[in-house]
């Protein structure tokens, strides 16, 4: 059974760092470093300094990117800078709401994405109640290690979905966002993100009720899950039975229902492969695909082009099975060769053999883009085996389509790959199943915003 508790969180204090937006972050691994110099540039109390500080040439084992974190975090503690908003401190869970337009999508309607967060009790995966769905790296889980042991502190929250198609825990949430939100603010990307207390007893209980049954699914924070449950064990071995604080992580908890879940495609570029040639590729891909071209002259007619690939891609995506789990169908994703003045748009042949083509995939796995470009095209068609996908040794990635076209049209890319965005029911029923989808597959937005709220292990 899934065990959330509220708990007395450390807010910054507006009074001592004026407005929020100077203080706030993306999660640490979406900020670069030019946003990183960026946030050092808004506030010597940006949120920055402690989840995604400076490493510099001259650290030591006690002088470094954690110790320092560490070290900022107490001076801001100790100078109510990062403080209760209650004396003493009340434990609350916090309904946080996330008012947004989804990128790419010009004069679409808003969309508003609810949930709350509080602690979540860390169980390892085995147990059946939360579940992954994302390969992790483990360069990543150590550093977060690192900061954690450093800090003592969840300073991000782990972001989880749960199912509840008749929304009584939203409905729960409803009756306290009706009045006037603790915290409001926007971010870079105009993302309105709004904060309530919920210190209400039967409030409180009621949704440790109604999430007691849920099955979980990380959406975000795969490596400081992973983390969490690394460190739990640490304050197993070192303080057995002083350990209790160290069981849960803070956590968000949003339906995977709302109409507020969106999900980005990833799209892929390829570069640094050797004996590269499309037309070589596209000839071995006539045997898996049926393939479509838009060609182009100019940058109006290629805007023109990039159209109607994405209209034939949403097509071909509108023709599968509600329950995406059909092991055929119109799986299909584009592609834009350096030096070949035409999109592309690959979508599988009915009359292949797929199960036999992907061996020991579940069906909802079959019907993923992302499977299919990285077992059959990358694979297959271009000799690239799981390992070499897996470490990105020719790969990278970006959001948005426009910046796909313009990596090949600098020529630092030798392809894009374009992919549809995965859906929900695809990732419910791949994780529920206990499996994970490759890595890059999903891009959940909005992202949480890291500084609203923290969790001390040491009170």
């Amino acid at each position: 059974m899934a065990v959330v508790l509220p708990f007395a969180a450390l807010r910054y204090d507006e009074r001592k760092v004026g407005a929020l937006e100077n203080v706030v972050t993306q999660p640490f691994d979406k900020i670069t470093a030019e946003m990183q110099q960026e946030y050092f540039r808004r506030s010597p109390h940006n949120y920055a300094r402690l989840i995604k500080g400076e490493i510099r040439p001259g650290d030591t084992p006690v002088d470094n990117v954690y110790t320092r974190a560490a070290a900022w975090l107490r001076d801001w503690r100790g100078r109510g800078i990062l403080a209760h908003r209650k004396t003493p401190a009340v434990p609350a869970f916090y309904a946080y709401c996330q008012k947004f337009a989804p990128p790419e999508t010009p004069g679409g309607s808003t969309l508003v994405r609810k949930g709350f967060i509080g602690l979540g009790r860390l169980e390892p995966y085995d147990r059946g109640v939360i579940f992954p769905h994302e390969q992790t790296h483990a360069a990543a889980k150590a550093d977060r290690l690192e900061l954690l042991r450093a800090t003592r502190a969840h300073l991000e929250s782990i972001f989880l979905l749960y199912s509840d198609p008749e929304r009584r825990i939203e409905a729960l949430l409803d009756q306290q966002t009706a009045r006037p939100p603790t915290t409001s603010v926007v971010d870079e990307y105009g993302v309105e993100h709004t904060l309530w207390d919920v210190e209400e007893l039967e409030t409180i209980r009621a949704v440790q009720q109604a999430m007691a049954d849920k099955k979980l699914i990380i959406a975000d924070g795969h490596h400081r899950y992973q983390t969490a449950l690394n460190f739990e064990r640490e304050c197993r071995a070192t303080h057995p039975g002083r350990d209790a604080d160290c069981s849960y992580a803070m956590m968000t908890f949003v339906n995977m229902e709302s109409d507020g879940i969106v999900i980005l495609p990833t799209h892929r570029l390829l570069a640094g492969l050797e004996g590269w040639n499309s037309k070589g590729f596209l000839k071995a891909a006539e045997e898996y695909f049926s393939i479509a071209r838009f060609p182009f002259a100019s940058e109006a007619e290629r805007q023109g082009a990039a159209q109607r690939l994405r209209a034939e891609m949403d097509a071909q995506r509108g023709t599968r099975k509600e329950a995406e789990t059909a092991a055929t169908g119109a799986t299909a994703f584009g592609a834009l060769f350096q030096g070949d003045n035409a999109f592309y748009c690959l979508t599988q042949r009915p009359d292949v053999a797929w199960e036999s083509l992907l061996p020991n995939l579940t069906p909802a796995e079959r019907s993923l883009d992302v499977t299919v470009l990285h077992r059959i095209a990358f694979g297959l068609c271009l000799g690239m085996d799981e390992e070499a996908v897996r470490q990105e040794k020719h790969l990278s990635y970006v959001r948005q389509f426009e910046e796909g076209i313009g990596g090949v049209a600098r020529g630092a890319s030798q392809a894009c790959f374009f992919l549809s965005p995965v859906k929900i029911q695809q990732v419910r029923d791949i994780a529920f199943a206990g499996r994970v989808l490759p890595q890059k597959s999903t891009d959940f937005y909005p992202k949480l915003l890291s500084g609203l709220v923290l969790y001390p292990l040491e009170h």
